[in-house]
Order: C-alpha cells, then structure tokens, then sequence
C-alpha cells in the first residue's frame, strides 16, 4: 500500500501544483521519485508530528493542499490536538495519512500498533476517514481526498497486501464498494484487512452460504444507503476491520442502527477486543492471536448461523 501512494502522490502532484508532501521522518527513499520531481514540495519534518500537523495547518491556509505521512499511531494520536485545532476546526484542505495501521508493524509492539486511531479520528467535526482495502482503493482514495479538499484521514497498511479488486473500481468517498454479491450474509472488509474478508467469503460460498462482500473503505461519513440495502437483503452482516472493536467501523454502524431503529442483533463484529497485545510475531501471527484469522472469523460466522 505505501508503494501504491508513493506512485500516486508523486504523479498526482504533476496534475496538482498545490500539493505539499510532508514526513514525519520516514520514506526518504520511498519519495525518491517525488523529491526529483518536486523537491520544493517534500518536507522531511523529523520526529516532530506535532510540529509536522502545524505546518500543514499553515499551509492549507496559505492556499497550499498539504499531505502529511507516518507511522500511524505517530501521525494520529500522538499530535492529536494539533489535528482537532489546525486542521478541523478551521475545515482545511489537509490529509493525514498513516502507514503501518493496525497490526501491520506487530512485530515492534504496542508503540506502533494503531488499534484506536478509527475511533480517535472520526470523533473530529469536518474530518472524513477513508480506509483503502487494497493499493488499487489506495490511488483512487488519494485522488479522490484531493478532490474534495476537506480534512481527511486515509489509513494505509504497510506492504505487500494483495489486490482484491481486478479491474479499477468506481471510487467515492463515502460509498462502500460491492466486490461481490450474495444473498445470506454480507461482509463488510475494512481497510487493509480486505483480503482477508474476501478469504471468508469465499470459504463460506464453498460450503453454500452466499456472501456478498463489500469494502467499506469510508467509515465517516458511512454508505447508509448501502447499509440500508444490505440489512434488507441478508440473515446476517459482519464486519471485518484490524481495529479495536470500540470506536471502529463496527461501532459506527451500530451508532446507525441505533438511530433507525434497525435490529443490530444481526450484526456480528470482528475486531480487537479491549486489551492491548502483549504477544510478539508478525502480523498474520497477530491476527491468528487475536481470533481475526480467515479460520477464525469463519467459524464464528458459522456458530452465528
């Protein structure tokens, strides 16, 4: 994923002569490409997020579309406030990205997993969270956030997550995207954790319970018209996200089905639950901890049927 954004954030930039790339002291090789291109436009901030989310603060209020990038725990809840006052309150054009969200860097411990960064984020008036679920999503999500020059929050995994998607897909924010339709249950894929969920879809069609998997890549402002439809159509909806299970996506949508009165009895939630991990390996071993492997989520699903 953070190659499909270095590739895109460089070309877009070409088309875009207001963007301003911004590092919380990562990816210098990785920004090759657009420091050769741009290199009045890339800002290596250092270890300073706080420092990194005020400047872009002041560049979007100069005219200028700023995109801020690192580790996501550093680039969310460590400059937090500079996020709420600089960026949301005054509603500028900026775009926080964060890499290595979730489990993805598990291997270095609590520091560096971002299992509250959803929640955090979407509690802020004026911002929007996007969460790509392959590199595909990852361009289209970065265009499609320049494009609506707003506060937006796009949360990126780290590499070599597998493409769900074929062919380039109709992209909105604020739209979740049907990969494939079925008829019992729906799976709605948050963020980089979509191939997985595209994994129990297809176990569960194997044993003759049709799934329709959705990417709910945009937790705020949620598909409601979407959700509207697959509460209709289905026994049962899951939601899939490397994430904890208060304030995630999951949460959101049980806020929704709170507030439409919808029976949110047929909704089943995958997640990390309230606890931190104290387990050491890498993220599949993460995921198999924490029951948020394919095997895992299956037998739930099925326990649930």
């Amino acid at each position: 994923m953070r190659n499909a954004f270095a590739g895109a954030v460089t070309a877009l930039a070409e088309k875009h002569p207001d963007i301003v790339l911004l590092a919380g002291d990562i990816g210098n090789r990785l920004f090759d490409a657009f420091k050769e291109r741009h290199p009045q436009r890339f800002y290596n901030c250092g270890v300073a997020e706080a420092g990194m989310t005020g400047i872009a603060g002041g560049l979007a209020a100069s005219g200028l579309h700023p995109i801020t990038y690192t580790i996501t725990p550093f680039n969310t809840v460590r400059c937090l406030e500079q996020i709420r006052l600089d960026i949301c309150y005054p509603n500028h054009p900026a775009i926080i990205v964060g890499t290595g969200a979730g489990l993805s860097y598990a291997g270095l411990g609590a520091t560096h997993h971002s299992l509250e960064d959803i929640g955090v984020m979407r509690m802020l008036p004026n911002m929007h969270v996007v969460c790509p679920g392959d590199p595909i999503e990852v361009e289209l999500a970065l265009e499609a956030a320049i494009n609506l020059a707003r506060p937006v929050y796009i949360r990126l995994g780290k590499k070599g997550e597998p493409r769900v998607h074929k062919e380039s897909p109709s992209f909105e924010i604020g739209k979740g995207i049907v990969v494939q339709e079925g008829s019992r249950v729906a799976i709605l894929g948050i963020g980089n954790i979509l191939a997985v969920a595209q994994n129990v879809a297809s176990m569960l069609d194997r044993v003759g319970v049709s799934t329709t998997l959705v990417s709910l890549h945009t937790v705020k402002p949620l598909d409601t018209k979407l959700l509207d439809s697959l509460w209709i159509g289905h026994e049962r909806l899951c939601t899939i996200e490397e994430h904890g299970l208060s304030g995630g996506a999951g949460s959101a949508i049980l806020e929704w089905a709170n507030h439409h009165s919808v029976d949110s009895s047929k909704l089943s939630r995958f997640g990390v639950k309230d606890s931190f991990l104290t387990g050491c390996g890498s993220q599949a071993e993460a995921r198999e901890m924490l029951g948020l492997d394919c095997k895992g989520i299956f037998d739930e699903i099925m326990r649930a049927l």
